[in-house]
């Protein structure tokens, strides 16, 4: 077989060109590609949803891929084990209701459910607003690629109709943060977008459960985000509530939508 590299070039154009097209018009619409959101993408595709998860960098999974200091090991506890399980992750137990297992495994088996469930996934991809309708409530984001952030260019960007939006940003909870800054009157949840405490894993992850939940109209927070804007405290390297926030946001968005 002789190569062709105009043909090779345009296969990547024509099918990438013919997704993007397709997905400008979606169920979900996640941002971030961190664990929370990869765990979610995966319930909702398999319920039929029109999932797409936007991840700003080049590599989705957040911070789970360094594990805790650089140490590709992460920390499950045992309410979350079924969710490993769920996708296949290898693990073994530390102590009893602590499970250790490698923090790239982790994150390539997590991306390969929410594909193989049926989620697209675009990075490169900088979420810079929300798009709003009547009541200043969220119907889409509005999008351009990370390259024109990194550069400083002025390039108007592009926008998507999503029924629902969630933010699973990490600690930065950029959706949340940019609806409070530029919707005038905008409360999101009790207090508004707090920013989290400092690190009390087993509060943080007991609360994360609590947090999970849409704080605006069409705006679910996932994961950190979450624990971010409630003013909850950060967890570190033990990815149990992580993943039961995932899935539990998925299931909330998928009883609403049906």
């Amino acid at each position: 077989m002789k190569l062709d590299e105009v043909t090779i070039s345009r296969a990547i154009i024509d099918e990438f060109s013919k997704v993007f097209l397709d997905y400008t018009d979606v169920d979900v619409a996640l941002v971030g590609g961190g664990p929370a959101n990869l765990v979610a993408a995966k319930y909702l595709a398999e319920a039929g949803l029109k999932t797409v998860i936007y991840e700003k960098k080049l590599a989705v999974g957040g911070g789970m891929w360094a594990g805790g200091m650089m140490f590709p090991r992460i920390v499950v506890q045992e309410d979350a084990r079924h969710i490993l399980d769920e996708f296949g992750i290898s693990y073994r137990e530390y102590e009893k209701g602590y499970y250790i297992a490698n923090s790239v495994e982790s994150v390539g088996k997590l991306i390969s459910g929410a594909t193989s469930a049926g989620a697209e996934i675009f990075n490169l991809v900088n979420v810079e607003d929300v798009m709003i309708r009547e009541n200043d409530e969220i119907c889409g984001l509005v999008i351009n690629w990370t390259a024109v952030e990194i550069g400083k260019l002025h390039v108007d960007p592009l926008a998507i109709r999503s029924k629902v939006v969630v933010d699973g940003t990490g600690h930065p909870a950029v959706v949340c943060s940019t609806v409070q800054r530029k919707v005038p009157g905008a409360k999101l949840g009790e207090l508004g977008v707090v920013g989290e405490k400092p690190m009390w894993a087993d509060v943080g992850e007991k609360m994360l459960l609590e947090t999970t939940k849409e704080v605006y109209p069409n705006l679910y927070v996932a994961g950190m985000a979450a624990n971010a804007v409630a003013g909850a405290p950060r967890m570190g390297p033990v990815f149990g509530g992580m993943l039961l926030s995932g899935k539990q946001v998925a299931e909330l968005i998928i009883e609403r939508l049906g």
